[in-house]
């Protein structure tokens, strides 16, 4: 696990995992990074890191108060901060807004454009709106934190939540450039056939959804999630049997672990 001094370096975010109904399986919402972004050409969910922007609309987070936000997440202060960045990643990059819109009269492409290209400000469009932001309907599911060695680190929170009736999701087109719709089993197929690129949080995410075989099933899992425990994972590389293995916290050989 990371040091108090690392901490610090590490970039907190938060990542939405959409899904909806389909034929055989829940359908994922899956976007594809801009090859210069820092996960470049990758098959990923929607997401980005906390902005300030973000803690100046706790008062507008529904759903969950700012104790239970970080009891949640499992920290002390600002765990309403991952909730709003939540809402407003999902909505810039994938044009789903949680919240309560039946008194909103504003354009909502117009809006998303004004975020995405910096002439509006998040918290100034929620103010001004009041925007009661759907928190409650975001489920914590796990905590991945970008390995030592990366050039860039993240502490990323993945939450799962339901595409909005009325809504429908699109990438932005410009730090994505691909999107689309698929069961997690299909996109792992994908990933496998070398179709597409995928990183190792994401495949791992991934194969537990899969598990769920109905949408109910899977938003049932990921309600539960908190109240099993949410273990902070940090990939870190090995060499077994003369080959390098990924390996996590809880596996044979993960480093510092206890024998």
């Amino acid at each position: 696990m990371p040091t108090l001094a690392e901490i610090d370096l590490i970039r907190p975010s938060s990542t939405v995992i959409v899904a909806r109904d389909g034929t055989d399986a829940p359908e994922i919402f899956m976007v594809r990074r801009h090859e210069k972004s820092s996960f470049g050409s990758a098959y990923a969910f929607p997401g980005g890191v906390v902005d300030p922007e973000d803690s100046a609309v706790r008062e507008f987070c529904h759903g969950l108060g700012s104790k239970d936000a970080n009891s949640r997440l499992g920290i002390e202060a600002n765990g309403l901060d991952y909730y709003s960045a939540a809402v407003r990643e999902l909505f810039e990059e994938a044009g789903v807004l949680l919240a309560d819109l039946a008194c909103l009269d504003e354009n909502l492409n117009s809006v998303r454009d004004a975020l995405n290209d910096g002439s509006l400000n998040w918290a100034e469009f929620v103010t001004r709106n009041e925007l009661a932001l759907d928190c409650g309907n975001l489920h914590y599911i796990s905590h991945w934190i970008t390995p030592p060695q990366s050039p860039k680190r993240y502490s990323t929170r993945f939450f799962l939540t339901t595409l909005p009736a009325g809504q429908d999701a699109a990438h932005c087109g410009g730090e994505l450039t691909e999107s689309c719709w698929a069961s997690a089993t299909e996109v792992l197929a994908a990933g496998r056939r070398g179709e597409l690129k995928l990183h190792f949080p994401t495949i791992k995410t991934l194969e537990s959804l899969a598990r769920h075989k109905t949408l109910e099933e899977l938003v049932g899992w990921a309600a539960a999630c908190v109240d099993w425990g949410i273990t902070s994972m940090v990939p870190l590389s090995i060499e077994r049997n003369g080959k390098q293995e990924i390996v996590l916290p809880g596996d044979k050989d993960y480093p510092g672990a206890k024998s």
